[in-house]
C-alpha cells in the first residue's frame, strides 16, 4: 500500500471547455483523468451539495428532538448551533488541506501526513483507517435499522425485523455497488427530498393533534417541556454526542472532493448544505419537541401517531434506504481505493477492479447487517458512534491538519495565535467527547440492559427505540 504524502502546492490545470478543471497536481490526485481510464471525477458542486446534505440530514434528524428533551429547548438549540458552526468550519479546514495535499482520499491519509512529524505516520494511518471504515459500516447498520423500522411500520410487523433488515441489506448492497459518486448522485437527490418531506409531514402533523400520540389517551398529561434541563452528566454527554453525530458526516466529505469536477467549488457545496441542515434541525426539532415534550419518539417519525407514522415512513423509506446505500458506498470505497491505489486496476475494467469493488461492497454490507441486528438500539448507537469513531476523526485530526500546514506561522501574529488557540481547543474538545461520550453511551447501554428496555440481538422485536 502506497504512500499518500505531498507537501507541495500544485498549480492549477488549464481549463479545457467541458473537461475537468482542477487545482490539483494530476500526478498526485487520487483519481486520474485522460484516455484509457474510467473517469471518476464527475461530481458537480450542486450534486456534491446534495450528497453532503444526504450524508448529514439523515439518521440525525430522527434523533435530535428526543435529545432536546434531555438538554432542554434552549440548551439543546445551543448545542445544535454550536456543533453546526464547528463542523462547518472543520469541513472547510479539511477542504483546504486536500487542496494542498491532493493525494489525500480519506481522514486516514490525512492522519498519515500529520503524523510524520512524530514518526507516527503508519500508526495513525492504520488506526484512523480502521476508525473510518468502522464508522460508515456502523452508520450503514444504523440506517438499516431505520429501514427495517419503516418496513415494520408499513406492514404492521408483518414479518420478523431480522427479515426486514436482511431485505434492507440486500437492496443496500445492490445499489451501493455503483462505483462512482456521480452515479449515485440522482439517488441522493431523491433520498434527500423524500426524507425532508417525510419529516415535514410529521412536524405539521404534531401541531394538529390535541395531545401527543404517546401521551395518556384521557385525563391530564404533562409535556415536561423545559427551556434548560438539568440532566445527569451521563445523559447530557449521550445527548451531546448524538447531536454531534448528526453533523459529523463532514468527515466523509474528503472522498467526495476526489471525485468533484471542480474541487475549488467545494466551499460552495459545504456552505449550502450546512446552512440548510442547521436551519432544518433547529426548526423541525423545536416544533416536534414543543408539541410532544417528553412523549417525543425516537426515531422522531413515530411522534405523530400510527397513521402519520405509516405515511411518513412510506415516504421516507426510499430516503432512509438511500442513506444506508451512501454510507455503505463510503465504507466500500475506502477499502477499494486502499487496496488498488496507484495500480492500473483502480480505474480500469479489469477482473481485479470489479472483483475488488464488489467484494468490498458485499463484505461491508454483511458487516453492516450484523451491526444492525447485533446492536439492538437506535439512539444510543448513534451516541456511541459519535463519541468513539466520529469525534477523533472529525474533531481531532482537522486541527492537526491546520497546525501541519501552518508550521511556524501560528506563533507570528495575533490572528494566527487566536487561530492556534481555537484549533487547540477543538482538539481537546475532541478528546473530551471521545472519552466522556463513549463512557456515557456505554453506561446508558448497560443501564438499558439492566432495566430490560433494550431488546436482544437478532430479535424479531422492533429495535429502533433509543433505549
Amino acid at each position: 500500500m502506497s504512500s499518500v504524502d505531498t507537501d507541495t502546492k500544485a498549480e492549477p490545470a488549464p481549463y479545457q471547455g467541458k473537461e475537468i478543471f482542477v487545482d490539483q497536481d494530476e500526478e498526485q490526485a487520487v483519481f486520474k483523468t485522460g484516455e484509457g481510464v474510467t473517469n471518476y471525477r464527475t461530481v458537480s458542486w450542486p450534486k456534491a451539495s446534495v450528497i453532503f446534505l444526504k450524508l448529514i440530514f439523515a439518521v440525525g434528524v430522527l434523533s435530535i428532538p428526543d435529545n432536546l428533551h434531555t438538554l432542554g429547548a434552549v440548551g439543546g438549540s445551543i448545542v445544535v448551533v454550536v456543533w453546526g458552526l464547528i463542523n462547518t468550519h472543520l469541513a472547510l479546514t479539511m477542504g483546504d488541506f486536500v487542496k494542498k495535499h491532493p493525494s489525500v482520499h480519506t481522514i486516514a491519509d490525512a492522519a498519515a501526513i500529520v503524523g510524520k512529524k512524530w514518526k507516527m505516520s503508519t500508526f495513525l494511518k492504520e488506526m484512523f483507517g480502521v476508525i473510518y471504515g468502522l464508522t460508515w459500516i456502523f452508520l450503514s447498520g444504523a440506517s438499516i435499522i431505520g429501514v427495517a423500522t419503516a418496513l415494520n411500520a408499513l406492514s404492521d410487523h408483518g414479518a420478523c425485523t431480522v427479515v426486514f433488515a436482511a431485505v434492507a441489506m440486500i437492496g443496500t448492497i445492490i445499489f451501493a455497488s455503483f462505483p462512482r459518486f456521480g452515479q449515485i448522485g440522482v439517488m441522493t437527490w431523491i433520498g434527500f427530498f423524500l426524507t425532508y418531506v417525510a419529516v415535514l409531514i410529521v412536524v405539521i402533523a404534531v401541531t394538529q393533534t390535541d395531545r401527543p400520540a404517546a401521551a395518556p389517551a384521557t385525563g391530564p398529561y404533562d409535556l415536561d417541556f423545559v427551556a434548560i434541563a438539568t440532566p445527569t452528566f451521563q445523559s447530557a454527554m449521550t445527548a451531546v454526542s448524538t447531536i454531534f453525530v448528526s453533523y459529523a458526516g463532514v468527515s466523509a466529505f474528503m472522498p467526495i472532493i476526489a471525485e468533484m469536477r471542480r474541487p475549488q467549488d467545494y466551499k460552495k457545496a459545504v456552505g449550502c448544505s450546512m446552512t440548510l441542515v442547521t436551519i432544518s434541525y433547529l426548526t423541525f426539532s423545536l416544533v416536534v419537541y414543543a408539541y410532544c415534550g417528553q412523549y417525543v419518539a425516537s426515531p422522531a417519525l413515530g411522534s405523530a401517531g400510527p397513521t402519520i407514522k405509516k405515511v411518513a415512513y412510506g415516504i421516507a423509506l426510499p430516503g432512509l434506504w438511500i442513506t444506508s446505500i451512501l454510507y455503505l458506498h463510503l465504507a466500500a470505497k475506502y477499502f477499494f481505493v486502499r487496496i488498488l491505489r496507484n495500480s492500473k486496476h483502480l480505474q480500469s475494467n479489469s477482473v481485479v477492479h470489479w472483483g475488488t469493488w464488489f467484494g468490498s461492497t458485499i463484505v461491508c454490507g454483511i458487516l453492516a447487517f450484523i451491526v444492525a441486528e447485533a446492536i439492538p438500539f437506535f439512539g444510543l448507537l448513534l451516541g456511541l458512534i459519535g463519541a468513539l469513531f466520529l469525534a477523533p476523526s472529525t474533531l481531532c485530526i482537522p486541527p492537526l491538519m491546520w497546525f501541519h500546514d501552518n508550521q511556524g506561522l501560528w506563533r507570528t501574529t495575533k490572528i494566527y495565535k487566536a487561530k492556534a488557540a481555537y484549533y487547540a481547543f477543538i482538539f481537546v474538545l475532541g478528546l473530551f467527547v471521545t472519552v466522556a461520550g463513549t463512557y456515557s453511551a456505554a453506561v446508558s447501554i448497560r443501564d438499558g440492559y439492566r432495566a430490560n428496555t433494550i431488546g436482544t440481538a437478532f430479535s424479531c422485536a422492533d429495535n429502533s427505540g433509543s433505549s
